[in-house]
């Protein structure tokens, strides 16, 4: 390593100490540094083969969120992986999160330790986590809600969150009790709970793929350029599709319902049902086994002398 290079890596690696300052614990530690032009890797040594996969990942889905958002990346995003677990955990104050951004820093915090769990994976979690950079990037903080950004995020990504828990029946069950999370209260902050951000997540997911169903992904984009153009989630949402949030809230909410309701109906009859199809079987075999015996009767009558 050359000294003009030795020389740089510290200064980073002291204004990377600074910008890990609000977090908890202040996560400085001797980390190796790997820059490439467009992304920039700090990491234990042990995982070096990791940042030099992450860093041959790292075009290829900077490409792919560029496409489906229509907006660059045109900053210097920096990736840190951590290796032990409670590090990560006093960093992120959850010990479900895989992953988090720092919207305003360009900064992305991996969990090492989970990185691999099922059905994570390290690309996925790139994109993600740079999907909501690149999305505070062009909308200001005040105008994008939580569960679009949470949404989006995860739509990008191929529906993966950047927490462990991922329960579908989480959001059938409340929606069928009656108690999801506003999407009012979803647009400031999650929760903090496992079972409520699991749902949280959920509902994020669930309601930007609503919103794609019913307009499209040109509706989705039309929304977000909305937002960068300023505009609040209320009138964002009327110039777009003409509809209120509430209005948003409660087609969404029907149709989950519709679909809860059914499933609830098939897993409590699901005996009944089974015994059902098991009639319908048992009927089905008789009326070939019949047929079969007429059939060689027929034959042999034929043969006869």
């Amino acid at each position: 390593m050359n000294s003009r290079y030795l020389i740089r890596s510290i200064i980073f690696l002291y204004f990377i100490t600074l910008y890990m300052l609000p977090l908890r614990p202040v996560y400085a530690v001797n980390l190796s540094v790997l820059q490439k032009t467009d992304v920039v890797f700090l990491f234990d040594e042990p995982l070096r083969h990791t940042a030099e996969k992450a860093a041959g990942l790292y075009p290829q889905l900077r490409e792919e969120l560029e496409k489906t958002l229509g907006w660059q990346v045109d900053f210097l995003p920096t990736v840190i992986f951590v290796r032990d677990s409670s590090t990560f955990h006093g960093m992120s104050g959850n010990n479900i999160i895989v992953a988090f951004a720092v919207p305003g820093r360009d900064l992305i915090v991996i969990d090492y330790s989970k990185m691999k769990t099922d059905p994570f994976s390290m690309d996925a979690i790139m994109k993600h986590e740079l999907c909501h950079l690149l999305l505070h990037k062009n909308i200001r903080r005040k105008n994008l809600p939580r569960w679009l950004d949470e949404g989006v995020a995860q739509w990008v990504s191929g529906g993966l969150p950047d927490i462990i828990l991922h329960k579908n029946e989480v959001l059938d069950q409340a929606i069928l009790s009656g108690r999801y999370i506003d999407l009012k209260k979803l647009g400031e902050s999650f929760p903090h709970d496992s079972r409520s951000l699991t749902l949280a997540y959920l509902e994020s997911k669930s309601m930007v793929e609503y919103i794609i169903h019913k307009h499209g992904t040109d509706g989705i984009l039309l929304l977000l350029g909305h937002l960068k153009n300023g505009d609040e989630i209320d009138s964002a949402l009327m110039k777009s599709f003409s509809i209120s949030l509430r209005s948003l809230e409660k087609g969404w909410y029907n149709g989950i319902k519709k679909r809860a309701t059914w499933f609830a109906f098939l897993i409590n009859n699901l005996y009944e049902i089974l015994f059902f199809m098991g009639g319908l079987l048992s009927i089905y075999a008789f009326l070939r086994v019949l047929l079969r015996k007429r059939s060689y009767a027929s034959e042999k009558d034929d043969i006869d002398p």
